[in-house]
């Protein structure tokens, strides 16, 4: 698994990090809207990978219950950090996404947010995938979202392609949009121009992570 940066690697008031995030905040509320999850409070979440709990914190500024909210990271520590950053009513489970301790059908959503790219084993990716799809109820989504590309500077990434998406949830509805606009890009030019970065965000060649929602066939 490759190490997750620490808070203060991002800080906020990084303009090229406060574009991504706003531009994938707006593309993500828009695709909620599209498929009818316009409001979150009554909805079960898992994040698969929480990390720190970036997402969490973001789906409760979002609407959702913290109640309804559940995080799922292999590193303790990591746990311990998302357990200060969300309140105390979100569950925070250490364990691992391809043995999920949850019955069938228990989540509305089901969240992965970067951390497929960090699973090199291909028979551990098929099996959290498994997993997700079992945890998610029939009319329920999976978001999507993490990197097309390998990292050229971490070889413990590797990026997933569209293809292996569909191979990894066979038989499921797939809708994937090519978002976020690289990074060298976007803290190279937001410090001079988010209508530039805006633009450049437009063009999928530049963007370096798929955005998308998997649903189950019925």
């Amino acid at each position: 698994m490759r190490k997750r940066g620490e808070a203060n690697i991002y800080p906020c008031f990084n303009p090229g990090h406060l574009f991504m995030m706003q531009d994938r905040e707006q593309k993500l509320l828009k695709l909620f809207k599209t498929y009818g999850f316009i409001s979150l409070a009554d909805i079960k979440i898992l994040d698969v990978g929480c990390g720190v709990g970036y997402w969490l914190a973001d789906f409760i500024k979002w609407g959702a219950r913290p109640e309804n909210l559940t995080g799922l990271d292999l590193l303790p520590e990591r746990l311990a950090q998302a357990r200060q950053r969300c309140p105390a009513a979100v569950t925070l489970i250490a364990g691992s996404a391809a043995h999920l301790a949850f019955a069938a059908n228990t989540f509305d959503l089901v969240v992965q947010s970067t951390m497929f790219t960090s699973v090199l084993d291909a028979n551990t990716k098929k099996a959290i995938a498994a997993e997700m799809l079992r945890v998610l109820k029939v009319d329920g989504l999976i978001l999507w979202y993490d990197f097309c590309f390998n990292n050229p500077r971490n070889p413990r990434v590797r990026g997933v392609t569209k293809r292996e998406i569909y191979t990894l949830f066979p038989q499921c509805q797939i809708t994937l949009h090519r978002i976020t606009l690289a990074p060298p890009l976007s803290r190279l030019l937001a410090p001079y121009s988010f209508l530039l970065c805006h633009l450049l965000a437009k063009i999928p060649f530049f963007c370096t992570h798929y955005l998308g929602v998997i649903r189950k066939i019925q």
